[in-house]
């Protein structure tokens, strides 16, 4: 079982959040509802875990694909839907960035096992209702 110990530490809303291991996060509300940009939002946190997610994924594939994969980046660009209590998020596209010598059948295979089979952050927004699309782009070293 996972374990997060949550405290405010920065005026209103500015919490800090740490896991078993000591590791920390720093998250906020947004300015115009009364927070100061102390960290990231709880929403964008979730988009942060979807990336790191998949990321591990991804090049944990490549990697076991003996692929010569030199340099990862990532942009995830979201969507919420505008609902009067809450609002989930509604589209996500995820952009792949990947630089060295790599196959573009392998990679695109990757991303997509990644984003459809074993990213647990990725299925969770998907049975939200979130649609998720993503594509991949290939930089040769």
């Amino acid at each position: 079982m996972a374990v997060i110990e949550i405290n405010r530490v920065s005026g209103e809303y500015g919490f800090e959040a740490k896991d078993e291991q000591g590791n920390t996060v720093h998250l906020d509300n947004s300015p115009d509802a009364g927070g100061y940009n102390f960290g990231v939002r709880p929403m964008q946190a979730l988009l942060i875990g979807l990336g790191s997610c998949s990321g591990i994924d991804v090049i944990s594939i490549l990697k076991k694909q003996r692929q010569d994969l030199q340099g990862y980046s990532m942009k995830i660009e979201g969507e919420r839907e505008k609902v009067q209590d809450f609002s989930l998020w509604k589209t996500v596209h995820m952009t792949f960035n990947l630089t060295g010598n790599i196959d573009p059948d392998k990679a695109t295979k990757a991303c997509q096992l990644s984003i459809e089979k074993y990213c647990s952050v990725a299925e969770t927004l998907r049975r939200a209702g979130c649609t998720i699309t993503w594509e991949v782009y290939i930089s040769e070293v």
